[in-house]
């Protein structure tokens, strides 16, 4: 239920995008963009330039009716985040607010997954911005701190939960993911490093034994992945011969967990797939191509540590 609201707000995005008068489908766009240069250019765009237009903040340029698709979605996507939780965590159990310390909860896989979040709401409402032609640079700066808001929001609701509070590391993972979003903006170049996520139910989950019974909290399903554009560190002499559509992927995992700190991380180097080489043009699917980006799709892998063992389909 909360990837699908998710899954709204990103829907709404993408509406707003194929609504600009330069949507184009199948045309390759011949000006490419180095990133390996310190140039300003939108995130929605990178790594091809679509539009130099640099409209200000809420000067004419402004289109309110895309404006207000991508607004109603952020709202509905607030509203419905907040009935989901309240029903999963929060109903029924409040106490007064709190703090809550948890730096090692799920062996830290819960702070890179609150990063991770941080960078793909700032991505969502800087790309729906972006689409109701605000500044590029104004874009990615209320992009960042409209995620941060959002999930700030969330911590706040955990600090009156007895059984969570208010988390200061999740709180710091939200800011450093909207602030990396942000920084890959005015230091394109990051943009060679991507966020990713991959899910497959554990067994637990399957089983009927997690406690919860929800994939949030499904940690040993979970994977964070760092994908490398691995042409643009190449030699001339041998990126011809690596696939541009081809990245490199190192990842995280754990399993085993106790809920009292104990279990085991696992550590990943899989293929993985940049979608910003899908043949396909123009804002709406430039957006779609870097929304993919955040996803690990299952490639072959090994896992390395804490033992050996290679994957056909490394989820």
């Amino acid at each position: 239920m909360k990837v699908f609201i998710i899954m709204l707000l990103l829907s709404a995005t993408f509406f707003a995008q194929s609504q600009l008068d330069d949507t184009i489908l199948f045309a390759p766009i011949n000006t490419k963009v180095n990133l390996s240069l310190h140039e300003k250019v939108p995130l929605s765009m990178i790594p091809r330039i679509i539009s130099t237009h640099k409209a200000q903040l809420f000067d004419s340029n402004i289109d309110y009716s895309n404006l207000a698709i991508v607004s109603g979605a952020a709202l509905t996507t607030g509203i419905g985040l907040h009935i989901y939780q309240n029903n999963s965590w929060w109903k029924n159990e409040r106490s007064n607010f709190h703090f809550e310390n948890d730096w090692d909860y799920a062996l830290w896989l819960d702070k890179l997954g609150h990063f991770y979040a941080g960078a793909l709401v700032a991505h969502a409402f800087s790309s729906g911005l972006e689409a109701a032609n605000f500044d590029s640079e104004n874009s990615a700066i209320l992009g960042a701190a409209l995620s941060l808001g959002f999930l700030l929001y969330i911590e706040v609701e955990d600090g009156y939960g007895p059984n969570w509070g208010f988390s200061p590391g999740d709180a710091i993972a939200d800011f450093l993911g909207a602030g990396y979003m942000l920084t890959q903006y005015y230091v394109p170049f990051l943009k060679n490093f991507m966020l990713k996520f991959s899910y497959y139910p554990s067994d637990k989950l399957r089983a009927g034994q997690h406690q919860g019974g929800n994939v949030i909290d499904d940690y040993e399903g979970q994977k964070q992945w760092l994908s490398l554009r691995v042409n643009e560190f190449l030699p001339s002499s041998i990126e011809k011969y690596w696939p541009d559509f081809l990245m490199l992927a190192g990842g995280v995992g754990v399993r085993n967990l106790d809920g009292s700190g104990g279990g085991q991380r696992e550590y990943y180097i899989a293929l993985d797939i940049d979608a910003e080489e899908i043949p396909l043009y123009g804002p709406a699917w430039q957006f779609v191509k870097n929304t993919l980006n955040y996803i690990h799709f299952p490639m072959p892998g090994f896992r390395f540590s804490p033992d050996g063992a290679f994957f056909v389909f490394c989820f």
